[in-house]
């Protein structure tokens, strides 16, 4: 019997796959890559032709003498790596490092961990495909460039450790930008206007909302607006000029990618991003189901596709029409339309078997792989379910030339809300009487009148947070989980009750990238990358052009940084505040959590104190200084020095002026100067000064 050696990435995978195969396959695991550039140093030939310098990984080495003693062993090896970019490479470096050849090696793929998907890769064994390497290596090489060309920059500047890179100082950038967005903004005033109408014979008034004129909707900027428009429909009589009967259908949603998949279960499960992608790993890499073994339930979790194999589309419709009736089956698949390239040509993420419902292996399951798997088989499921349809009324209300609407809406199918509710959209909750017609005459019972502010842009959650990134190019369904790890590590941001905050060295980063760096962190710049990288996996571009083209600009921006940050003055900024211990001025320092105050005698004194910023402004409540404060997780504040006798406290940095109409505190928001109180509304530009 021939002998033969399957490598795999993981030990999981390794066990899973075993299981499927004969005696004569042996399954081993490399634990991920087996070779990488050298971490003492760039790693890469500038001067040559840019090829990078491979070096075993430490602690491969033992690992690697076992890989190579059962390739010896062996009459054919098969490399089953991930099938996408970094799982072709890892292959490759797999056979650089143990010398195979492409007589005694292959490459298998599969996109679900099952006995027939594992047999038929092996029939279908191919060559290593080396436009997928080089557009991996183009990845890793740039990356390597940026980071180790830029990360001693800003050890220089702010603090060691820190470090750039292609990607997360992209996203960095957005957060940055946001924020600036929300303390910049300055909320307009306006009202909303409901009319409550006495129905004959009902018991419950109708509530309308007002609508604008006849011809056109208007918004209530003011109370001044407001009180004119109620003027005009003192005494008024109101009827119903338009009742409109009509159906609504809510499609269903598409299957999951990698994208979608970190969104939903954010929002759902309040899952990170990382925890989303290791829960899917162990789903994807094989989970022991009682009576079945130890088999991948779900499919490949990195992707941007939406595709769905016909066999696994057949299948689940054959479920659905079994389970919940031939109504509910979907006539044709839902298709997104997309001008962007998909990556991957893999299927979306769905359950390898649609019949293995979650009730039926929630033994089998920790809590979290359970409520993770029940997202991802609901999902799919319900995308291959009809739309669910409702039934809507609206209703036009006239009174002197001013026009109130109501609306309702009733479900009447469910489709495939049978099975995934989707919380985007609220129905309404008002009931329309069946006497009402057109012509009926309404009594006015009263008005309620509201009024609000419009609200800034949010901030960033993690599911948001990967939208943009998507929507923007920037980053593979790979990179979106390690970028954001990446900069909560870092602490370049915080996450305090789901939204994403920057922190003060985050802003002293992203400052130094956006001066110094400003293609790096640029949007556009760092999707065309994207582009070009997607263009070298199809074989249009030779990937050490790209990085050719790259280099010497990235060499300039980083020369000339040098050279400003050598003429900025970067030695510690001494305080009035003195050293209890030895009688030295303090001076400010940068640590994991911002600013704080050492003493210049260490490491003979070892004496630090919290460090507070004052910003010349008086407390309004209690006359002390505000300082610059920051939450347990370091998000930034401006709150009174005496805290915690005195509670003031604004997100928003307050100004020497006070407002002239109720004598509160006027916040910096951008270019103007806003009250503290809402309802005073008293804005003033900061240039009048």
């Amino acid at each position: 019997m021939p002998n033969n050696l399957v490598i795999v990435e993981s030990p999981a995978k390794a066990a899973t796959i075993k299981k499927f195969l004969g005696k004569n396959y042996e399954v081993m695991a490399s634990n991920g890559h087996v070779r990488d550039l050298p971490k003492s140093q760039l790693g890469i030939d500038v001067k040559g032709n840019y090829e990078p310098k491979y070096i075993t990984i430490r602690g491969k080495g033992d690992l690697l003498a076992k890989l190579r003693k059962e390739v010896k062993k062996a009459d054919k090896v098969y490399l089953a790596t991930d099938p996408d970019r970094e799982g072709e490479a890892i292959s490759w470096h797999l056979m650089e490092a143990l010398k195979l050849d492409d007589k005694k090696a292959s490459r298998i793929t599969f996109n679900e961990i099952t006995k027939n998907a594992v047999k038929s890769s092996i029939k279908q064994a191919r060559e290593i495909d080396m436009d997928l390497v080089d557009a991996q290596q183009a990845r890793r090489v740039l990356d390597r460039m940026v980071g180790y060309s830029i990360s001693p920059l800003l050890w220089a500047k702010v603090k060691r450790g820190l470090s750039a890179g292609r990607v997360q100082s992209v996203a960095l950038r957005i957060i940055c930008d946001r924020e600036e967005e929300i303390n910049a903004f300055v909320p307009d005033e306006y009202w909303t206007m409901e009319a409550l109408f006495n129905l004959p014979n009902e018991k419950k008034p109708l509530t309308a909302k007002f609508y604008g004129t006849k011809n056109e909707r208007m918004e209530i900027r003011s109370e001044s607006e407001l009180n004119e428009i109620l003027e005009k429909l003192k005494n008024v009589k109101f009827e119903v000029s338009d009742i409109k009967k009509g159906e609504r259908i809510k499609k269903a949603p598409v299957p999951f990618t990698t994208s979608t998949l970190q969104q939903e279960s954010s929002k759902l499960l309040n899952f990170s991003t990382q925890k989303t992608m290791r829960l899917a790993q162990q789903l994807y890499e094989g989970i022991n189901i009682k009576g079945m073994g130890t088999i991948g339930i779900i499919t490949y979790l990195r992707t941007d596709s939406i595709r769905i194999s016909e066999e696994a589309d057949a299948q689940v419709k054959e479920f659905i029409r079994d389970n919940y009736g031939e109504e509910n089956v979907a006539i044709q698949e839902a298709v997104k339309k997309s001008d962007k390239k998909i990556q991957d040509a893999h299927e979306a993420i769905r359950p390898t078997y649609s019949d293995l419902t979650p009730v039926k292996i929630k033994e089998s399951l920790s809590k979290d792989q359970f409520r993770l798997y029940q997202l991802i088989w609901k999902r799919f499921v319900a995308s291959r379910m009809k739309p669910a349809k409702y039934e809507t009324t609206s209703v036009k209300i006239d009174g002197n030339g001013y026009r109130f609407t109501a609306a309702a809406s009733k479900l009447i199918f469910d489709g495939f809300m049978t099975v995934y509710a989707m919380d985007d959209e609220e129905e309404e909750k008002v009931v329309l009487a069946k006497s009402l017609e057109v012509g009926t005459k309404l009594a006015l019972s009263e008005f309620n009148n509201n009024q609000h502010f419009t609200q800034p842009p949010a901030h960033f959650t993690e599911a948001s947070l990967v939208k943009a990134l998507e929507e923007l190019g920037i980053g593979r369904p790979s990179t979106y989980a390690p970028t954001i790890t990446t900069i909560l590590a870092r602490r370049y941001i915080v996450k305090e009750n789901k939204n994403l905050y920057v922190t003060e060295i985050g802003e002293a980063v992203n400052k130094i990238m956006v001066e110094a760096f400003s293609s790096i962190v640029d949007v556009n710049f760092t999707a065309n990358m994207e582009s070009l990288l997607d263009a070298v996996e199809d074989g249009k571009i030779v990937w050490k052009t790209v990085v050719e083209n790259f280099y010497p600009d990235l060499e300039e921006a980083v020369n000339s940084a040098e050279e400003k940050l050598e003429k900025i003055n970067i030695e510690d900024e001494v305080t009035d505040v003195v050293c209890e211990e030895c009688g030295k001025n303090m001076v400010i320092k940068y640590g994991p959590h911002g600013k704080f105050l050492a003493c210049p005698g260490f490491p003979n004194c070892r004496n630090t104190k919290q460090y507070f910023e004052k910003i010349g402004v008086e407390c309004p409540q209690c006359g002390a200084d505000i300082v610059i404060r920051k939450t347990k997780k370091g998000r930034k504040y401006y709150g009174c020095m005496n805290n915690p006798e005195c509670d003031f406290m604004t997100w928003q940095k307050p100004s020497k002026e006070r407002c002239p109409n109720c004598d509160k505190v006027l916040l910096e928001k951008g270019a103007k100067l806003v009250c503290i109180d809402e309802k005073c509304g008293y804005v003033k530009n900061k240039e009048t000064i």
